[in-house]
This record gives C-alpha cells, structure tokens and sequence, in this order.
C-alpha cells in the first residue's frame, strides 16, 4: 500500500498546467518495476504530466480544437481514476492515476498496484486506491482549508511546508494517515514550535520530558438553506477525534469515551482507526441512511486502543440535529444597474454566542464590476472588495443580544469591465456562504473531558481535550431566484 509519485498541478487561468509540487518515491518505485516486468511503464518526466491530466479531466484550453474522444459532453468522469496516455496512439499508459480537483489545483497520485501483470484489477479490491485517495482528501484539506481557496500567499506558504508535511505523514511513499485540515488543527494538538520529531523505525518513542495525551474533537456542519417552502433544507454534522499521545519509551494502551447528553441524538456511520483494540458491535451499526427506530446505541462510546507515534484520527462519525446553528434568509431585487439586498442571519439558542471568527460572504457573479455600495449592518463590519464583486460581512466574536443580525442596502453595478463569472448563478441565482469557528462546542452535544481518558502507564500523563464546530460548505441561497437542488442525499 504505497505511492509511486504525487503531484500538485495548477490550472488556474494564466499559469495552467505549471507544476506546482512533486515528489516520487525511488524504492516505491524500484518494487513497481519488479512486480511489472516487462509490463513496466515508467513515469514521464514532470513537464509531461500537467497536460495529460489536464486533457483525461477536460480542463484544457477553451480555444484548442474539439476531439470527441476528450470533449464530448457524454464523456464523464464518475471515477477518481484516470488513465495518462503518452507516447502518442498505441503508446504507454499509467493507471491508476488519482485526481481531486480543489479550486485551482489538481491533486494527482500514482499508488502502486500490487498485482501480477494481467488484466486490470477491479479498483475497489485495491488497497492502495483508498489510501491515495485518503492522502489526496488530506492534503486538499491541508493546501485549500476551510474556505477551499485561500488567499495566494497563504497557500504558496502552505506548498512550501509540503515536503515537511509527507515526511510525516507519507514516509517513504507509504501513507500513514492524513494530514489535518490548514488552519483548523487544534490547540491541544498542533506541532511544537520546534518541528515535527523525527522518530526511528526501531525505537518505540523518542519524546522527553512529561508524557502528553491530546484528544481534539471536531464537528464540521454542512447546510444548504433555500428559504422556500417548496424546497427542504437540509443540513449535517460530520464529527473527527484526532489522538495524539506523546510519551518516553513504549506508548500505553488508551481508552476515550464520548459522551452524549440525555436527550442527544445517537452517533452514525461510526469508523475506526485500525488500533482500536476491540469495540461494540452496537456501535457500528447506526446508519444515517436507515430510518431511526429509537434503539440505537446512545453511548457512551468507548475506544480502546494502541496508539501509533503520529497524529492520527481515531474514529468519524455523523449526526442528525434537529437545526443548523445560524438560520439565515436571503432576498435580491433585481432593477436597473443595481440589486437590493436584504440578509437577516439568527443563532440558535442551543448555539453558545462565542465565536473565535464569523463571516458572511456574499458574491455577485456575471455582472459588471461594482459601483456604489450603499449597504448597512446591524452588528460587526462590512468589507467590500470591488474587483471580486464581493462583500464580506464580518460578524466577529457575539451576535447582538437578540442573536439577530441584518444586512440591507443597494449595490450598483456601474462598471464597464466584467466581473467573477459563474455559469450556475445566473439571473437571481446566488447565494451566501458562511465561515465560522465555535471554541468548547459540539452541535450533537458529544463531548470528551480529561476524566473519560484512560491512560494504562505507570507514568502519569498530561491529559488535553478540547472541542469545537467549524462550518463547512454553508449556504444560504436567495429565496427570489432559483436554487440548484439534487434529488439524492447530501454525500460525506
């Protein structure tokens, strides 16, 4: 289960098609070249790369000609996997090569299949694909974060700490775990000022000085709000606990108990980490996708485990909230070279008004650039940043008392340069997207304090929890105009 190459490639407008990262593995490769044989097919050089993927994901240039094979519209991709011809018709191919697309990147990875030469292995039975594709969703997560296109240099920084980044978590081509996502990784266990240490292969743990066992509680919420009876929100909340345990010599064996409150709806779609030791099977049988019949395991949830050295994700989970944690409604009025707009945003009252940041975004797509703003809120500031079409509407710590905030006003559109397109926003079609971080706060009330941390050492370790809600994909649409809705369930 390893990894032969991997690469960051950009196919942003501009400098399309330019490596921005890559890295290949010699002894990865050196083992792909003996279980081939004479079926071998090595890696182009980097400058080749960037155009084969562009032309498998139909990313290349608008004015290059039409080839059907490449851009016909019934070609679609439904698999993460793709196959890179070089050498012209007839020539050599590399399968399978994994892709995610983020923003302006392309992610790629070449793992290694550990199969005789013969026909192609159905991809499902290869170990290797769900593991690249772990480590491609990892690192989209560390490059992108939480708003999937950060600021240029922001993201430069984070390419920069990328070859620190794989010694951790990719050593020698083999994926250990993913990363955690840039920006969102929790006080209780970020690395050190120092570095990440480097640990030998045959030593069980070089960490001095007091033993530390950090356990991070995330819960992400995802919302689609239309503002329209004939059309459902919905919304969901995917929960992490990431582990790391920092002790001299051999690691201990650990427990970590969640816990639910009395009325708390029962944790989903539970997965595990492969050192957990053993577990309730009653656990792992709450699905999201069944109807709850009410005898669903409610906790407490235990894990016992071995830990590895590295940071790791101890289990996943989903959950059904009865609300999202900001309710919000949307209203555009289109009249002549402007829009009106109003925006009124309510926390919930199971919602703790303590935010360590809260953001409005609000985009204007196919239009010309903005004019005037005449826009006032109700609580925080408004920025406004004309050659993006965009307003961002910061709300910082606290909703007012009545958690109500409003936005309102006119924005003209009186430029003769054309703005950000979007071919899905079109007439009255646009949305809100929200950012916001709640510190101490889960919305399934799950929670993890330092007396449900068993640490079975003769030392006595420093025990760190710590818990929080970060948004994720949070919109709200504008209730006047259409909204894109799919008829299937929202997919993890």
């Amino acid at each position: 289960m390893s990894i032969r190459a991997l690469w960051v490639v950009s196919h942003e407008k501009g400098e399309s098609g330019k490596v921005r990262f890559s890295r290949r593995f010699p002894t990865v490769e050196f083992r792909a070249k003996s279980l081939a044989g004479t079926q071998y097919v090595a890696i182009p050089e980097d400058r080749v790369i960037p155009q084969l993927l562009l032309t498998e994901l139909g990313l290349v240039d608008a004015d290059k000609p039409y080839v059907e094979v490449r851009d016909d519209c019934a070609r679609q991709h439904r698999s993460p996997a793709v196959e890179l011809r070089f050498n012209g018709p007839g020539g050599r191919t590399l399968w399978p090569v994994l892709t995610v697309t983020q923003g302006p990147l392309i992610l790629a990875c070449l793992p290694l299949v550990e199969a005789p030469p013969g026909p192609r292995p159905p991809l499902p039975s290869l170990a290797s694909v769900s593991q690249g594709l772990a480590l491609l969703s990892g690192l989209q997560d560390f490059l992108c974060g939480p708003g999937g296109k950060p600021e240029p240099d922001v993201q430069a920084s984070r390419l920069a700490a990328l070859p620190s980044v794989l010694l951790q978590v990719c050593p020698l081509g083999r994926p250990l775990d993913t990363p955690p996502p840039a920006g969102l990784v929790p006080a209780a266990v970020a690395p050190s000022p120092g570095g990440a240490q480097k640990q030998p292969a045959w030593k069980a743990g070089v960490h001095r000085g007091r033993a530390v066992v950090s356990v991070a509680l995330t819960e992400k919420v995802r919302s689609m709000q239309y503002g329209k009876s004939s059309q459902q929100d919905i919304w969901d909340v995917y929960g992490m606990v990431m582990c790391k345990c920092e002790v001299e010599g051999v690691l201990p064996n650990v427990t970590v108990t969640l816990t639910l409150p009395p009325n708390g709806s029962p944790l989903q779609d539970i997965l595990v980490h492969p050192c957990v030791t053993s577990l309730d099977a009653s656990i792992l049988t709450a699905c999201s996708v069944d109807e709850n019949d009410g005898s669903a395991f409610s906790g407490p949830y235990k894990f016992p485990f071995s830990p590895p050295l590295e940071l790791f994700r101890l289990c996943s989970y989903t959950s059904q909230v009865p609300v999202p944690p900001i309710l919000g409604s949307y209203q555009l009025k289109a009249e002549e070279n402007h829009l009106k707009v109003n925006v009124v945003l309510k926390l919930h009252e199971s919602v703790k008004n303590s935010f360590e940041y809260c953001e409005a975004h609000i985009p204007f797509f196919n239009q010309n650039l903005m004019g005037n703003v005449e826009v006032k809120v109700s609580s925080g500031q408004l920025e406004v940043s004309k050659e993006k079409n965009l307003l961002v509407w910061v709300l910082g710590q606290k909703f007012p008392k009545s958690r109500e905030a409003t936005l309102e006003g006119t924005v003209y559109f009186s430029g003769t340069v054309a703005g950000p397109t979007d071919p899905l926003c079109t007439g009255l079609t646009a949305y809100i997207k929200l950012y916001f971080r709640v510190p101490d706060l889960t919305l399934s009330g799950c929670s993890v304090d330092q007396h449900s941390v068993q640490v079975y050492s003769s030392a006595k370790p420093r025990i760190v929890t710590t818990r929080e809600l970060v948004s994720s994909e949070y919109y709200i649409w504008n209730s006047t105009g259409d909204a894109p809705v799919s008829s299937g369930l929202m997919v993890l």
